[in-house]
């Protein structure tokens, strides 16, 4: 086994209320051979499979479960360009230049993104702003600071006391940063029109596939999966998120348990503009509205990754979840009509891990750690693609491989 095999969720999403979305695929019975072989058919395997077939590589794609069925139907998918860590904690890890240039990058990521799923007619998005309440974390000074600082990098964004944000989202006794323009989206039906996309070029996948040994050689790849066959490739693309290549952990990086729940449709009582709220707090708590009008709340993270604990504690953490959406929100109806719990990824800077893998020649990694997954895996499809055909990007540093 190449990589740590996990329970990545348990519980029903919310995503999978409606059908799984089809995506074609077919039985690896013999050796293959391809440009690149890209390990994970969740989020960030798909959009790495688009960016690489529409240049002309000759892509397949393999997963050990099936297309979609990992992390990716646990996700909340909340696409911001804010990233976990804010960018006044972020310049004192790794420089204020750095850090502002991490801001920037997952802000062109976003509308990137936005632009590739409108070019490709694919699941429908819709913009939302973002507040950000004052916790512990950053106290409501603290957040002005942190206003201040991000409107100085160029990020349009406005300090609310408390008495606007009360005034205008209903929201008591707390003040707020408010951005713009983020997005929110159905996180299984994004990967499977990426997936489609790439099959359209050409691209093939192949499920049940598990990958257990890899011989990197200075010019191919030859993997070996639990059937015994073989495939020769010239570069691998890890996308396998948090179930990390074995003996390859980056420094800094942790899975953590999460959770989330979902309430029934009620469009008329969800709070003015629908915007996205989360805390600047530890644990933070985050929400989104879906098309119907259900409230998805998740967070109340911890710092382990033991599948039966983290399930076990999915009815009390509902009811934590439950009684702090009740305690933003009063009016709503916070019944649980999906609640689930998944293994997801952090780092200490809130940054990924994109680039090539120490030891490991022509072998790449995709790991979207931190709470921008989906906006991470639009930055690591760039990446690799501008490395596999010898473009570079200018950003490749600021997320490359440490151990």
């Amino acid at each position: 086994m190449l990589t740590r095999k996990r329970d990545l969720r348990t519980g029903r999403s919310v995503w999978q209320e409606k059908r799984a979305p089809s995506v074609p695929g077919w039985k690896l019975l013999a050796d293959a051979r391809a440009d690149v072989v890209v390990i994970g058919a969740g989020i960030s395997g798909a959009m790495v499979a688009d960016a690489l077939s529409e240049v002309g590589l000759d892509v397949l794609i393999v997963d050990r479960r099936g297309p979609v069925r990992g992390s990716t139907v646990a996700s909340t998918a909340l696409l911001q360009y804010e990233i976990d860590q804010p960018l006044t904690k972020l310049s004192l890890q790794i420089g204020e230049e750095a850090a502002i240039r991490a801001w920037r990058r997952s802000r062109l990521a976003l509308d990137g993104l936005c632009a590739r799923i409108r070019a490709l007619s694919l699941a429908p998005t819709r913009r939302r702003d973002s507040l950000y309440l004052a916790g512990d974390l950053l106290d409501a000074e603290a957040l002005s600071h942190e206003g201040e600082a991000r409107r100085r990098a160029g990020f349009e964004t406005a300090f609310l006391g408390t008495a606007a944000v009360e005034e205008r989202f209903g929201i008591a006794h707390r003040a707020a940063l408010l951005g713009y323009d983020n997005v929110e989206v159905d996180p299984r039906a994004l990967a499977a029109g990426f997936l489609r996309t790439a099959i359209g070029r050409g691209a093939r996948l192949a499920s049940p596939v598990e990958i257990v040994d890899i011989d990197a050689r200075p010019r191919s790849v030859v993997l070996r999966t639990k059937a015994s066959t073989h495939i020769s490739c010239r570069h691998v693309v890890f996308c396998t998120g948090y179930e990390i290549p074995l003996g390859l952990e980056p420094k800094g990086h942790q899975a953590i348990s999460t959770w989330a729940i979902a309430t029934p449709a009620q469009p008329r009582r969800l709070w003015p503009e629908r915007c996205f709220v989360w805390e600047a707090s530890e644990p933070y708590l985050y929400l989104r509205t879906t098309p119907d009008g259900r409230v998805i709340c998740g967070g109340e993270d911890e710092d382990f990754v033991d599948e039966e604990a983290r399930d076990r504690l999915i009815a009390a953490k509902t009811k934590t979840l439950q009684r702090k959406l009740a305690g933003l929100f009063p009016e709503l109806d916070i019944r649980a009509d999906f609640a689930w719990a998944g293994t997801f990824g952090a780092s200490a800077t809130g940054l990924p891990t994109i680039g090539e893998l120490p030891g490991l020649k022509n072998c790449w990694a995709v790991m979207g750690f931190g709470g921008n997954g989906i906006t991470y895996s639009r930055i690591g499809a760039e990446i690799v693609r501008a490395g596999l055909t010898g473009k570079g990007d200018p950003d490749a540093e600021l997320y490359a491989y440490r151990t």
